[in-house]
């Protein structure tokens, strides 16, 4: 989540097992990733999977921003691709007092009991270090993060129009010139500011879409067509993506189905009972989710999303796991 006031975020660099939790608070251990709350399902996985193998294959070097962590589920995937000498930043309120009425209303509504701390704690149950984190909005970002230095941009913040349209302009300065950026939520019911504002920059901005999935939009200001045809020639290869080209406004665009699709190797957890249990289950996409978030049935589920998220979605979910068992 964002604010609009021009306020500095606070900047943390990470230390191995480093923290700023409350002394004595103790949050649940994931023990795979599929137990941290969020949203990120199979046809994301497989694409982040190949756009960030794609940049390391042909060296393309950078570093990774992410604009609205929440829990930490796609920070912990990003993590997994940082490459030695790169920085990974990850910027959010953390539950912060939003800077504005408006923002204030929307943090309340969905993301109540987000914080730091459980952020942190998701995230070192996958990888020794944090990574550099500015808590605070973000228009924080284009002063922290040096012009065209990120390989890859993962926007999940705000979803509010006037607050998206300057996120896609950081990651516009952020990137490297054949950088890819991901605006999340493009096309979702309840975000309608959200695809307003992409389809914006597409139209007006400079943007070239690459391609989309149900729930996010990967683009670049660079050009997209080698990227398009060396990801359609893959996916088509893998035989177990949906794909279709459509012509949207003049651009050519790549639409990815891949919710029945073998996922990517995914981080494990250092509190995982056994490495092969850590990829037992992937969140799949639209109705085979298993719930908004694909997770397990059981106590400890229950009982994480108790402790971890809004109340509303808490029991939202717990009724439907308890549905699930019968």
């Amino acid at each position: 989540m964002k604010g609009t006031a021009n306020e500095a975020a606070t900047a943390t660099s990470a230390v191995p097992g480093g923290r700023t939790s409350t002394p004595g608070e103790e949050l649940p251990r994931p023990r795979s990733l599929h137990d941290v709350p969020g949203w990120f399902h199979t046809t994301d996985a497989v694409l982040f999977d190949w756009f960030l193998r794609r940049q390391q294959r042909l060296e393309q070097r950078g570093d990774l921003l992410e604009m609205g962590a929440y829990m930490g589920r796609s920070a912990i995937v990003l993590g997994a691709y940082l490459g030695e000498g790169e920085t990974f930043t990850v910027c959010d309120l953390f539950g912060s007092e939003a800077p504005t009425e408006r923002n204030e209303r929307e943090m309340r509504g969905s993301y109540a009991t987000l914080t730091r701390t459980a952020f942190e704690t998701n995230y070192l149950s996958f990888h020794d270090e944090l990574p550099r984190v500015l808590h605070g909005p973000t228009t924080a970002v284009p002063e922290q993060v040096a012009p065209e230095s990120c390989r890859f941009v993962h926007v999940d913040a705000s979803h509010l129009y006037e607050h998206v349209r300057p996120d896609i302009s950081a990651a516009r300065g952020a990137l490297t010139p054949d950088g890819t950026v991901v605006l999340d939520d493009y096309r979702s019911s309840h975000t309608p500011g959200v695809a307003c504002a992409t389809w914006q920059a597409v139209l007006e901005g400079g943007l070239r879409p690459v391609c989309v999935s149900g729930q996010k939009f990967y683009g670049t200001w660079g050009d997209p067509r080698p990227v398009q045809d060396e990801l359609y020639a893959r996916l088509r290869e893998r035989g177990d993506c949906w794909l279709q080209w459509q012509d949207v406004a003049g651009h050519r665009l790549l639409l990815v189905g891949a919710g029945k699709a073998a996922p990517p190797r995914l981080p494990v957890s250092r509190h995982a009972k056994s490495r092969a249990g850590a990829r037992d289950h992937w969140e799949k996409d639209g109705a085979e989710a298993g719930g908004a978030s694909g997770f397990r049935a059981g106590a400890r589920t229950r009982r994480m999303a108790r402790e971890v998220l809004p109340p509303v979605v808490a029991r939202h979910l717990a009724r439907a796991l308890r549905a699930r068992a019968r």
